[in-house]
C-alpha cells in the first residue's frame, strides 16, 4: 500500500503525579492478549511493560470529568468513510454551507462542501512522483531526473523479483487452504483451530506451517488473496511498462502543473470506492473512533469533529493537492493537520513549503509520518517535510513521527521506520493498530501512517483541554514531554545493525499522553 501504511509483505513513564521522562529499559515477558493488542498504543510502559502512550492513564487520572473545547482535525488522505458507525458522531460539518444546493454558500470556492473536499474527483490510481518525472522532464533538473530514472529501473528490476514471489504465494495459498480445510472439514477457520492440528504427514504439516504464517498478516483468506493480487497487478503493469502510459489525471480535467487554478474536485470525500478510502478511515478512527462505546477500537481524542480532505491516491500526491489540501483545511478552522502520506521527489515543494507557513501563521500544527523505507532521511529525501536542507527548518509547527513496534527490548522500533537524528522529531505506535475500517470493519494496519495519527490524536486533547496553548508550544511539549528508551535498539530489521534509540530522532523519545497533560497544564499556567 502507499501513503505511510507498511504493506504485509514490507514486512512516558510517571511516578505519581510529578512530571517524569527518565529513561526506561523494559522488557515484555509475556505475549500480548487479545485486549492489549487491540488497545496497545492507549497503555502504559510501566503499568503494562507495552510502549504504549498512556492515554488511559491519562483519561483516568487527568481528564476524568473534563470535556476541552472541540477540536478540529484535519485528515488529508485517501478519503474517509464518514458514514462508518463509529466516525459519523465525529465527523465535521461545514455550517456555513446548505447540503445539495449546489450553492456556494461560504464563498470560499467549494461547491456544498459539507465535510470536506475531494481534490482527487474519481481519481483512484496515480503514478508515482519518479514516472511522472520521467514522462515530462521538465517538471525538474537533469539530476533529478536521472535520480527519477535510477530509480524507476529498481522498481523494474524488482518487480520480476516480486511478480515471482506472489504468484508462488498465491499458489502457495490455495493449496494450504485446500488441505487445511480437508483436515477441519470447514473452509473458514481460525488461526487457533489451524495451531491445533496433529499430523505426521509432511504435506499437512507444510500446509499448517504455510497457513500459520498466512493467517499472521491478521486478515482474512479474501483480503489477503485481494492485497496480493492488488500488488501482482501493480508489478505487471510496471514491467509492462503501463505505468507511464496512463493519464490518471486526465479525468479530474486539472492541470497538476497550475497552483492558480484551485477550483476543481467535487464533495465526495469518501471518493468513488469505499474501499480506496481504507487507509484515511483507518487513520481518522485513529485520532477520533468514539471511545468507550463498546464498537471496535477507541480514539485517542474524545472532543474532536474530523475535517477531510481526500488529496492521496493509490500512488503518489501530486503537491498541488497537498498544498491547497492543507490551506483548505487551516481555513476551515483546523488546529491539527495529520499528513499519513510521503514520496521520494517533490517537483513543487515550494507550494507545500508555502502551505506549510501559512498553517504556522494560522497556528495550525501538521503531524506527518516519517516514511516506510528503513532509511536515515537526514541523508535521504522524504517530502514533505520542514527543512529544505535537511538541517534547518523553516517552520515549527511540522512534527514527523516514526514507528514503534509493541515490543520493548531491541525490537521496539518498527523494523520499517524511518529515522533520522535532525528529521524525525518523535515516535510513536505504529505496528497493528486496530481502527475503522471502511463500511463499518475493523482491521491491524501498520505503518509510520499509523503513528502519525496517534501523536495527532495527543496533540487534539492538548489543543482541547489547553486552547491557548500555540502548535508551536504543543509540538514541542510533544517532543521533551516524552519517554525516553535507555536501549540498544534493532535498526531496519536488521540484527547486526543496532544503535540507541536516542540516536533515531531529535527527541529520542517516544510521545507520552499523560506527561504532555500535565507538562501542557505547567506551562499554561506560566
Amino acid at each position: 500500500m502507499k501513503k505511510h501504511t507498511i504493506s504485509f509483505l514490507s514486512l512516558v513513564v510517571m511516578a505519581g503525579l510529578s512530571l517524569s521522562t527518565t529513561a526506561q529499559t523494559l522488557t515484555k515477558k509475556a505475549k500480548l492478549t487479545e485486549v492489549e493488542m487491540n488497545r496497545w498504543s492507549h497503555l502504559d510502559l510501566a503499568k503494562d511493560t507495552i510502549p504504549g502512550m498512556s492515554v488511559d492513564k491519562a483519561y483516568a487520572e487527568l481528564l476524568k470529568g473534563k470535556k476541552g473545547v472541540p477540536v478540529i482535525v484535519g485528515i488529508v488522505d485517501s478519503g474517509v468513510d464518514i458514514e462508518h458507525d463509529d466516525l459519523k458522531s465525529v465527523v465535521w460539518t461545514n455550517k456555513k454551507e446548505i447540503p445539495s444546493n449546489g450553492i456556494d454558500d461560504d464563498k470560499n470556492g467549494y461547491i456544498d462542501d459539507i465535510h470536506g473536499w475531494n481534490f482527487l474527483g474519481d481519481i483512484t490510481k496515480e503514478n508515482v512522483e519518479y514516472e511522472r518525472i520521467i514522462k515530462d522532464k521538465s517538471l525538474v533538473d537533469e539530476k533529478t531526473y536521472l535520480a527519477a530514472k535510477a530509480m524507476n529501473d529498481k522498481k523494474v528490476a524488482e518487480a520480476a523479483q516480486g511478480k515471482t514471489r506472489l504468484e508462488q504465494m498465491l499458489v502457495t495459498l490455495a493449496e494450504s487452504q485446500v488441505t487445511i480445510s480437508k483436515v477441519l472439514g470447514k473452509t473458514t477457520y481460525t488461526v487457533e483451530e489451524v495451531n491445533a492440528i496433529t499430523s505426521e504427514d509432511p504435506a499437512i504439516l507444510k500446509s499448517k506451517s504455510d497457513m500459520q504464517r498466512i493467517l499472521s498478516y491478521g486478515m482474512s483468506m479474501t483480503e489477503l488473496k485481494d492485497v496480493v493480487q492488488k500488488q501482482l497487478d501493480g508489478f505487471l503493469a510496471l514491467l509492462n511498462g503501463d505505468n507511464l502510459k496512463t493519464d490518471y489525471r486526465k479525468v479530474l480535467g486539472d492541470n497538476p502543473n497550475d497552483i492558480t487554478k484551485t477550483k476543481y474536485g467535487n464533495n465526495t470525500v469518501i471518493g468513488p470506492d469505499k474501499e480506496e478510502a481504507r487507509h484515511g478511515t483507518h487513520v481518522a478512527g485513529i485520532v477520533a473512533q468514539v471511545r468507550n462505546n463498546n464498537l471496535g477500537g477507541d480514539g485517542i481524542a474524545n472532543n474532536v469533529r474530523i475535517l477531510t480532505v481526500r488529496a492521496v491516491p493509490d500512488g503518489d500526491e501530486y503537491d498541488k493537492d497537498i498544498a491547497l489540501g492543507i490551506r483548505y483545511a487551516v481555513d476551515n478552522g483546523a488546529k491539527v493537520i495529520n499528513g499519513s502520506f510521503g514520496k521520494a521527489f517533490s517537483p513543487q515543494k515550494q507550494w507545500v513549503y508555502d502551505a506549510i507557513k501559512y498553517a504556522e501563521k494560522k497556528d495550525v500544527l501538521i503531524v506527518h509520518a516519517a516514511g516506510n523505507d528503513a532509511k536515515d532521511i537526514d541523508y535521504n529525501d522524504n517530502f514533505p517535510n520542514d527543512s529544505d536542507d535537511k538541517l534547518t527548518e523553516f517552520a515549527d509547527n511540522f512534527i514527523t513521527v516514526g514507528a514503534l513496534n509493541f515490543e520493548t527490548g531491541d525490537k521496539v522500533v518498527a523494523r520499517f521506520s524511518n529515522i533520522g537524528k535532525i528529521n524525525v522529531d518523535v515516535f510513536a505506535p505504529g505496528v497493528k493498530i486496530y481502527a475503522t475500517t471502511p463500511k463499518n470493519t475493523y482491521s491491524f494496519l501498520q505503518g509510520t501512517s499509523m503513528a502519525a495519527p496517534n501523536v495527532a490524536g495527543v496533540a487534539a486533547l492538548i489543543r482541547s483541554h489547553y486552547p491557548k496553548l500555540t502548535a508551536k508550544q504543543v509540538k514541542h511539549i510533544l517532543m521533551d514531554s516524552g519517554v525516553a528508551l535507555d536501549n540498544n535498539v534493532i535498526v531496519g530489521g536488521k540484527a547486526s545493525d543496532t544503535r540507541p534509540f536516542s540516536a533515531l530522532s531529535k527527541s529520542g523519545k517516544i510521545v507520552n499522553a499523560f506527561n504532555a497533560l500535565q507538562m501542557a497544564e505547567k506551562m499554561s499556567k506560566k
